[in-house]
């Protein structure tokens, strides 16, 4: 997993040397003005956020159960 509050196009970059699913979170530039916290929130970029696609993508991968990223998230 790779998360940045800028441009994602940048760590799919390394996605074809992944060996492994490859979840890419990012926001193509801001585009918006506020806080940096409440930007990585509104593009879910944040810790939350972050947390929740991790558990979705070892869900996804087998890794865990479907239940167990639902309790997690």
């Amino acid at each position: 997993m790779a998360a940045t509050d800028w441009m994602k196009a940048l760590p799919d970059l390394v996605r074809p040397w992944i060996d492994a699913p490859f979840v890419t979170l990012g926001t193509d530039g801001f585009g918006r003005s506020d806080t940096r916290e409440n930007l990585r929130a509104y593009f879910e970029i944040d810790a939350p956020n972050i947390a929740a696609a991790a558990l979705d993508a070892l869900a996804r991968a087998g890794d865990i159960t479907p239940e167990a990223a639902a309790k997690g998230i």
